[in-house]
């Protein structure tokens, strides 16, 4: 990351107050609401691309070496149908390792993604895929692609 980033990170964190409680670097358009909910794996940075919006009310783990695409949605939480004043419990979202999520995709309250699972552009995910090794996409999204499991757990051993 270039010296701009750091620049624009440091005038919208202390400077604006934006995103502040972040512990790590996160590109100044994107927001992450209530970052102490969120479990980080090694080498993830969730919000560190352009435009990412994580509401972590109800919690967010995300598994190691996951990458977080532009404009990537997770949403933790919803309000209750009849009092939008009030937050609904929901299970937290749990992604799980070397999982990638593209540009604009939407992961939605309680979904849990398993390990090596690619999220479509533009992908609602409603449901769970905790299977993993697979491609998802579409809305709602749904499995379009299975991956080589033996590949990618060879590939994950070489991270170490």
């Amino acid at each position: 990351m270039g010296l701009g980033f750091y620049l624009a990170d440091f005038l919208f964190r202390k400077v604006l107050r934006r995103n502040s409680s972040v512990k790590w670097a996160v590109h100044h358009t994107s927001t992450i609401h209530c970052p102490e909910n969120i479990t980080l794996g090694k080498n993830v940075y969730p919000g560190d691309s352009p435009g990412v919006y994580i509401n972590a009310k109800n919690g967010v783990s995300i598994g190691d070496y996951t990458n977080i695409g532009p404009n990537v949605g997770l949403v933790s939480v919803n309000h209750d149908f009849i009092n939008n004043d009030r937050h609904v419990p929901e299970p937290p979202i749990a992604i799980g390792r070397f999982c990638w999520m593209g540009m604009g995709a939407v992961i939605l309250p309680a979904v849990q993604l398993g390990d090596f699972t690619i999220v479509g552009a533009g992908a609602i995910v409603t449901k769970s895929f905790p299977e993993g090794y697979c491609v998802i996409a579409g809305n709602p999204a749904k499995v379009i692609k299975q991956l080589n499991r033996d590949e990618c757990n060879a590939f994950a051993k070489s991270k170490g």
